[in-house]
Formats: C-alpha cells, structure tokens, sequence
C-alpha cells in the first residue's frame, strides 16, 4: 500500500515517490495474488481504517500487511506510539524498507496467516486492535471465518479487527457469539473507491455505519 507524502526522512513519509509506485508494481507483478490491490492504497483510505480501529484501548497494536507503510503512518499520526505497533510485512523488501522509513516500529517478515510461528515468543500477548491488509480471496469463507476467529483469540476486551477490501460485501460474514461486522463509509479518494470492514467483539460496541 501506499499513499501521498514525503517519504525521505525516518516515520516522516508514506510514500507517493516515484520509486515507492515502481516497488509496488514490481512486487505486484511478481505475486498479483499476495498482493491483492490493483493500485497502492490512498492515504485518505488507510485513514478511514485507522479512525475505526480501537487504538485508544491501553495495549499494542498489530498491523498485518502494511506494504508501503501507509497505514503505519496514518497510525503515527494518529498519535500512536510506535513501539505499540507491530507490523507484520510477508514481502522481504518491503519489510526492509519499513524498517527503514519507521526504526521505532517492530517490523517481522513473517507470515500474517501464521501467528504463533511468526510472534514466537509473542504468540500469546494481546492486541488492542488488530489492522488486516492480506488478500484472503483465494480462502473460502470457511477458513476465513476460522482466520478471523484466530485474531479475535488474540485481542483484548473491546478490541477490534479492521480490513481493507474493495469487496461490496464483508470478506468475513460475521460469526455470532464472536464478532459482528460493519463498514465504514466509501472511500471515494482511492482507486478503486473503497470502504474498511469493522469486525467488533459480539456485545463490545464499537461498530461503524455502513453508507454509500
């Protein structure tokens, strides 16, 4: 993913240069399917993401699939600290460059559908929120619903799970008694226009409205 700004000083860019689109599009290149998106997400988008994640509750926070570092950017500016934020990124040199643009974030090159293997000896700490950003078409429901129930295992009271998806209907139905889900408004600033999909603890409350 990627968005507008400046990308040349540390936590300082979200990458709109040059060099940020021809890595995208290389590595879109190389695996369309990992990476989902046919074009870097805006930052107008992966803000709408941020405003809907519960990053106000006390704990760290996971970001799964930050690509270009849109979304921890939106993070950082939203007042997140960034030793709170743990970004998982499968793409070894997209990981090297967050490294890079965000010192102060815990980057791992890791594999955001295999938790346990990819924290270590995090694999039981609990998240505040949880921010999605992996391609899960090629998953049946199925599985993603037994995904989802896997990170909502892994939040704490109150928090939720927030997804990037240009689908028009939620990528996850909703499992009762674990989470609900709702949508955020459409994006029209991102190519193409596109809404986040919430996914709240059954009874916690913190939902969005879905409009066109």
């Amino acid at each position: 993913m990627v968005g507008d700004g400046d990308v040349n000083t540390p936590e300082g860019g979200t990458g709109s240069s040059a060099a940020d689109w021809v890595r995208f599009f290389a590595s879109w290149a190389r695996h369309p399917i990992k990476m989902g998106a046919v074009a870097p997400s805006s930052r107008a988008y992966c803000e709408m993401m941020v405003r809907h994640a519960t990053t106000e509750l006390n704990g760290p926070i996971l970001e799964l699939g930050p690509g270009l570092g849109v979304v921890t950017r939106a993070l950082l500016d939203n007042g997140v600290a960034p030793e709170r934020i743990t970004a998982i990124e499968y793409t070894s040199n997209f990981a090297r460059m967050l490294r890079q643009r965000f010192p102060r974030v815990n980057v791992i090159q890791g594999d955001g559908f295999d938790l346990d293997t990819t924290l270590g000896a995090r694999r039981d700490e609990k998240f505040a929120a949880i921010l999605f950003a992996i391609p899960i078409a090629n998953l049946a429901q199925a599985e993603r619903q037994a995904l989802f129930r896997d990170y909502f295992s892994r939040l704490l009271p109150g928090g939720n799970l927030t997804q990037l998806s240009y689908l028009l209907r939620p990528p996850v139905e909703a499992v009762p008694g674990v989470f609900s889900v709702s949508a955020s408004p459409r994006v029209w600033r991102n190519i193409p226009p596109a809404r986040v999909w919430i996914y709240s603890q059954d009874g916690s409350g913190h939902t969005g409205s879905a409009e066109s």
